[in-house]
């Protein structure tokens, strides 16, 4: 009861935030410089005066904002989020074609950063001022300081270019007509270069963080109680120092998890990557409010949704957090 409690407060307070998410993106959108029914006009070699006029009534353009505003809201509630007139089709169904894309990577970056970035501050912290630890933070130090769009196209030019080892660009073979196991095998390939370039960002992220929590941790009386009754190191830094060195790691997970969003937008570029981040840059060089509008409505959902699962990972943690609440 608690926990379905917690979760219904937090899904009501992620409505009330995506509405005002949806009101002031639309305002933002709005207020940016460029005319979409002049960018379509010109694109159709039609750039005149009654063309425009007709483009925008035709898309409701030419009516006042507030009105604009209460049409975008009202459809909003019906899942309804708009037509691209850029691409001729649904936003919503536009956004679920390329969702899974952008699930696909983001996920599996979160996973690298997260498993990789935790086990190498937990061994950066076990060996404390001795050679490990300073090449460990070396290189999360390198990664975090590297650019990703530079990161992105040194992968692909070593990895795809010289050695030939990895597909650059793209989801899968185009052309190929793979099926089942094979198709599967294709994508995961295509996967490796934007995942890995992705996660070793947010990798080094969690590797000093990590590191610094478990020598914090480490300090504690309760960890001198357990070594004065003569646990065994491995058993102590693994279930009292590592355990509630994760509660910060986590928390800064909630938070960047919801980045890695704005991160596939360069990743996705770089390597085309068929999925929501390329479509918001695409939609942004074309005018199409509609699209922007959708996917950043879905990037602001999967934000909150992150934020919640969070709020329950933490009850698995340290279950007395939840006895608090």
């Amino acid at each position: 009861m608690a926990i379905a409690s917690t979760v219904l407060g937090r899904l009501l307070k992620a409505a009330i935030t995506l509405l005002a998410i949806v009101v002031l993106n639309f305002l933002l959108i709005h207020a940016a410089p460029g005319d979409p029914a002049a960018v379509m006009a010109g694109e159709a070699g039609a750039a005149d005066e009654k063309f425009i006029a007709q483009l925008r009534e035709r898309f409701g353009l030419d009516q006042p904002l507030h009105v604009q505003l209460w049409n975008y809201v009202s459809n909003i509630l019906q899942l309804d989020l708009g037509y691209s007139y850029r691409q001729g089709a649904p936003v919503l169904d536009l956004i679920l074609e390329r969702l899974p894309a952008t699930l696909l990577l983001t996920l599996t970056a979160f996973g690298i950063s997260l498993l990789f970035g935790v086990a190498m501050g937990v061994a950066a912290s076990a060996r404390v001022g001795k050679l490990g630890d300073s090449a460990i933070t070396g290189v999360a130090l390198l990664f975090y300081a590297t650019p990703l769009y530079w990161a992105a196209l040194m992968a692909v030019l070593v990895f795809s270019v010289w050695l030939g080892w990895l597909p650059g660009f793209g989801y899968e073979t185009v052309g190929a007509d793979y099926t089942g196991l094979a198709r599967v095998l294709d994508i995961l390939k295509h996967l490796i270069l934007p995942a890995a370039t992705l996660g070793l960002f947010f990798m080094a992220v969690y590797t000093r963080m990590t590191r610094a929590s478990m020598l914090e941790v480490a300090q504690m009386d309760f960890v001198k109680t357990a070594r004065a009754k003569g646990l065994p190191d491995k058993v102590i830094r693994r279930r009292h120092i590592l355990r509630n060195a994760l509660l910060p790691v986590v928390t800064l997970a909630g938070l960047q998890a919801g980045q890695l969003v704005g991160g596939a937008v360069l990743t996705e570029t770089v390597f085309a990557w068929p999925g929501i981040g390329r479509l918001m840059f695409e939609s942004l060089e074309a005018r199409d409010y509609n699209t922007l509008l959708g996917v950043f409505l879905i990037s602001a959902a999967m934000v909150i949704l992150f934020n919640i699962v969070t709020d329950l990972v933490y009850r698995l943690i340290d279950p007395r957090i939840g006895a608090t609440r």
